[in-house]
């Protein structure tokens, strides 16, 4: 068997255990792969003020794929590498389709500088206090990595399927939440595409790669590498398209893989 040159990796529901730390583990996994050559990305649906906090598992390499593919961070750097944002005509004409099909819509928008929020959007983890509250045609003024549409009363798939009926591909719409939280972003942008575009500047194919995920954002990037992982406590979507299936992520089922592949 032929080992993979690069694990992709998502962190909520996957490498990082519920109470949101890593294990001692899952890290001492890492630093060895990283020792004998095979870098090790993030790809999360993270905002980078979120990815932050991981970082320093990320390793020597520096590299990780951060809001659904919308960006590559250079750790060592601490600067963009990549920037697939969304433009704003395009991105309000979307809102604004979307609140008329589906009423009760809110929205939120991320940048490199952070959250922005509608004053009806209410956020479920805890937002700095710089953030700016005002109407989405306020705050969409720029490019902005990730759209954020919420829904208080709607179920999540139930949500999405309507907004996918609404924006028809021309954003790509994708969750990862237990709520009825619908991550946008811009065109063709995913964690797969993504993925694929640092996999060419490193000459990594993607027969090559081996993926960890548990959240439909997760779906494209599983489809796309050549092993794939579905995490035991996955959404039903996920364990169905994934090769494998991984223990949870409170039981190290990362690393624990890992170690098997690699006989670590």
């Amino acid at each position: 068997m032929t080992l993979p040159r690069l694990v992709a990796t998502d962190l909520d529901g996957t490498l990082v255990r519920s109470d949101g730390t890593v294990s001692d583990f899952t890290r001492d996994v890492l630093v060895e792969l990283e020792h004998r050559g095979v870098p090790v990305v993030f790809v999360t649906g993270r905002p980078l003020r979120w990815a932050e906090e991981v970082f320093e598992y990320v390793g020597a390499h520096g590299l990780a794929v951060v809001s659904n593919g919308a960006l590559v961070w250079d750790v060592a750097r601490s600067a963009a590498h990549l920037e697939r944002p969304i433009d704003p005509a395009l991105g309000l004409k979307m809102c604004r389709l979307l609140r008329a099909a589906v009423p009760g819509t809110s929205y939120a928008v991320e940048t490199l500088e952070g959250i922005s929020l509608e004053p009806a959007f209410l956020e479920r983890h805890p937002v700095p206090g710089a953030a700016r509250r005002a109407p989405i045609e306020e705050l969409f003024t720029r490019p902005a990595l990730k759209l954020l549409a919420r829904h208080e009363e709607l179920e999540p798939q139930e949500f999405w399927d309507l907004a996918e009926e609404t924006v028809l591909g021309r954003l790509v719409i994708t969750w990862s939440s237990a709520s009825s939280l619908l991550e946008i972003s811009g065109p063709d942008v995913t964690k797969a595409s993504t993925l694929a575009l640092l996999c060419e500047d490193l000459g990594v194919e993607a027969a090559d790669v081996i993926a960890f995920g548990d959240m439909p954002n997760d779906l494209p990037m599983l489809g796309w590498a050549g092993t794939a992982y579905a995490m035991a406590d996955a959404h039903p979507t996920v364990t169905e398209a994934a090769h494998h299936v991984a223990p949870g992520h409170d039981d190290d089922g990362v690393a624990r893989v890992l170690a098997g592949v690699f006989d670590l």
